[in-house]
């Protein structure tokens, strides 16, 4: 058989087998995706975030689901006086982070300047539902931005053709991984990238090698055979606490955001016990950013010029493709400014870049 009628044939295929899923499951879809099967979360209703309240902007506590019956919990943010259908961004990150540290800043901020906005926790963190606890998963991560997306969709107030989203940290990978496979993100901004698969398998600055990686897939794997057999899972410990005093720089400025009033969070993993040792392994054997060469739509890439994970922004840029991707350099910022510095956060770019992506037909 000629190649190309094999392929188209398979394609067929796959098709008709897909839409007959559908076709045959329409009443158990239709009942899963029920906001009545979601799982009832309690939320906290005080003003508990790392960053002061804005006066020029609603604040409302909402859920939404992901296709694996995740419940998730999530700030909207919305301009004050706001009328009609308006440009949307869902914010995450960053890695072992909730959303009343960093990402709700960055929405708070974005709504402002008259985006819609919501900050969610990710699965199995924070607020949000899932089971265990404290774990991270790279396709459940990525999912969680297209359910954001999905729950955006279906607001009266929100234009569905101008949603876009904003990753920080490891969250600013599935970002790009999330833009790279839902067409409805027109445009994504990733500020001081981690390449959560890239650092996971090979290490910082990619110093591990394959027996080194085998090595940590013994000990990963035999973490799990003890969680097992305990009937718990064990988590990394968050940021260290107190610092060595041989820790690398970058341990230090986590430290003194994390673990300090400037960004300490009762529930969020990094200021506290960290997430379970065994995540690791799905980042190990699955890289997330393998299609983003594929992202036609727009994409702005931020990072500090003295960052240490400078680079994962730098190599992602390069396999980005077409005239509407860009790779911000801030001079003199390291990893964690990025997290909360208003000197440093270049929120004018972002609100152009995304006015401009999202500006419609």
């Amino acid at each position: 058989m000629d190649g190309r009628v094999f392929l188209k044939t398979a394609l067929g295929l796959l098709t008709f087998l897909a839409f007959t899923n559908v076709a045959t499951s329409g009443k158990t879809t239709l009942k899963n995706i029920k906001s009545t099967d979601m799982d009832t979360l309690e939320l906290t209703q005080e003003w508990d975030k790392t960053f002061p309240q804005s006066d020029r902007v609603e604040h409302s506590k909402i859920t939404f689901h992901n296709r694996y019956g995740i419940t998730l919990a999530a700030d909207v943010y919305k301009p004050k006086n706001a009328r009609g259908r308006l440009a949307a961004v869902a914010v995450s990150g960053p890695y072992g982070a909730v959303k009343e540290q960093v990402s709700g800043r960055y929405a708070q901020t974005l709504a402002e300047r008259g985006f819609l906005t919501v900050a969610f926790d990710p699965s199995f963190y924070g607020e949000s539902g899932g089971a265990p606890r404290y774990l991270t998963s790279p396709e459940i991560s990525t999912e969680d931005f297209s359910a954001a997306v999905d729950y955006l969709t279906a607001r009266e107030d929100v234009d569905p053709g101008r949603i876009g989203i904003l990753g920080i940290c490891g969250w600013g990978g599935f970002a790009l991984n999330a833009a790279a496979n839902d067409p409805r993100i027109k445009a994504t901004v990733t500020s001081t990238m981690y390449d959560m698969s890239r650092v996971n398998a090979n290490g910082y600055f990619d110093a591990m090698s394959a027996d080194d990686r085998y090595k940590l897939r013994e000990q990963l794997n035999a973490q799990r055979s003890k969680d097992y057999g305990n009937g718990s899972y064990e988590r990394n410990g968050g940021v260290v606490d107190p610092v060595p005093e041989d820790a690398p720089l970058f341990v230090r400025q986590y430290h003194d955001y994390y673990k300090t009033e400037r960004g300490y969070h009762r529930r969020s993993p990094n200021s506290n016990e960290g997430i379970i040792k065994t995540s690791s392994l799905a980042f190990v054997n699955m890289p997330i950013l393998s299609y983003i060469g594929e992202i036609r739509s727009s994409v702005l890439m931020i990072h500090g010029a003295e960052a240490h994970s400078r680079y994962f922004s730098e190599d992602a840029y390069k396999r980005l493709t077409g005239d509407n991707k860009e790779l911000l350099i801030i001079p003199g910022a390291n990893h964690v400014d990025l997290y909360d510095n208003l000197d440093v956060i270049p929120f004018d770019k972002i609100d152009v870049f995304f006015k401009e992506a999202l500006k419609g037909k």
